[in-house]
């Protein structure tokens, strides 16, 4: 029993963490864990980038809980109010307290950018890899449908499909998810050439593994990291087309609390009552940062370079 407990204490975890030799593969991974935390902690903007993150993401997760109003109650009496102790934030053009609508809003924002991330991540990896491990026809194929994906600009893109599909969350989800996987691919590629060139690549090919297997086992998890670093920085984009096609009334529809349609609800009140819309505005300008600081820290983090 006092044998468990001086194995568990921190001195002995901490040297566990740092001998010179990790005795099993699992140690090893442990290891380096705890360096990129380290280097990871050194960058003070990541880490304000991953807190204010973590906050959104609780507010989002609690909004239930910590919304003080229904979101969709109007109270066309108390419309434009200024903040007070019944509405922290005031009130919008329709008496909805906005603070509670800025809760559930976060949630909208936050499932339009995972879903976003989910879908481009490995859509991006599989065509990636695909075109630079195969390469001849395929390569030449598949780049050249990135080539016409990335000759317009992303919002535009999303402008057009989502024009097509019609407005709403799910599509919108989808337009932008089009319209932002040709740079994970082309990033994804440019790994794979550096990649297939080592020499346990040559090896595991000599034993006979067929071309998917390596691409799958082997080159998707050494791009893996460069993949989830772009991911990460392009959720501020994402955000913003989001955003924009919710302002433009071709996301999230009223009345929904979406920010990007609360911005565009509040901006015809922009000179005589500014925070309906800078309120929203300023959600999605600490969001976006957010993401851009926490992926510069991933970027130093998880650049195997640098081990």
């Amino acid at each position: 029993m006092t044998d468990s407990v001086n194995r568990a204490t921190p001195t002995t975890l901490r040297s566990w963490l740092r001998a010179p030799a990790p005795a099993t593969p699992f140690q090893a991974r442990m290891q380096q864990m705890w360096l990129q935390w380290h280097r990871f902690c050194a960058n003070h903007s990541a880490l304000f980038g991953l807190l204010v993150l973590l906050v959104i993401a609780l507010a989002a997760l609690f909004a239930p809980l910590l919304a003080t109003h229904d979101i969709y109650a109007q109270d066309l009496a108390h419309r434009l109010q200024p903040p007070s102790a019944d509405n922290w934030l005031g009130t919008d053009e329709l008496g909805r307290d906005i603070y509670s609508r800025l809760l559930f809003g976060a949630r909208i924002t936050l499932y339009i950018a995972g879903l976003t991330a989910i879908i481009i991540t490995p859509l991006g990896l599989i065509v990636g890899t695909s075109a630079g491990y195969i390469g001849g026809w395929v390569d030449t194929l598949l780049m050249r449908i990135v080539d016409i994906f990335l000759a317009f600009p992303s919002l535009i893109l999303a402008l057009a499909f989502v024009a097509a599909l019609g407005p709403g969350i799910e599509n919108a989800i989808i337009a932008i998810a089009i319209s932002s996987w040709p740079p994970i691919a082309r990033l994804a590629r440019a790994e794979t050439l550096s990649v297939r060139k080592m020499d346990y690549i040559a090896a595991v090919r000599l034993q006979g593994a067929s071309s998917w297997h390596i691409i799958l086992r082997h080159i998707m998890p050494m791009c893996l990291p460069s993949v989830v670093v772009r991911v990460t920085m392009n959720m501020a984009a994402i955000i913003l087309t989001a955003a924009g096609l919710g302002f433009l009334g071709l996301g999230a529809q009223a009345p929904s609390p979406e920010w990007g349609a609360m911005l565009a609800s509040g901006r015809e009140f922009m000179l005589n009552h500014g925070l309906i819309a800078a309120i929203p505005g300023l959600a999605i300008l600490f969001t976006s940062l957010a993401f851009n600081l926490l992926g510069d820290g991933l970027r130093d983090v998880m650049d195997l370079r640098h081990e």
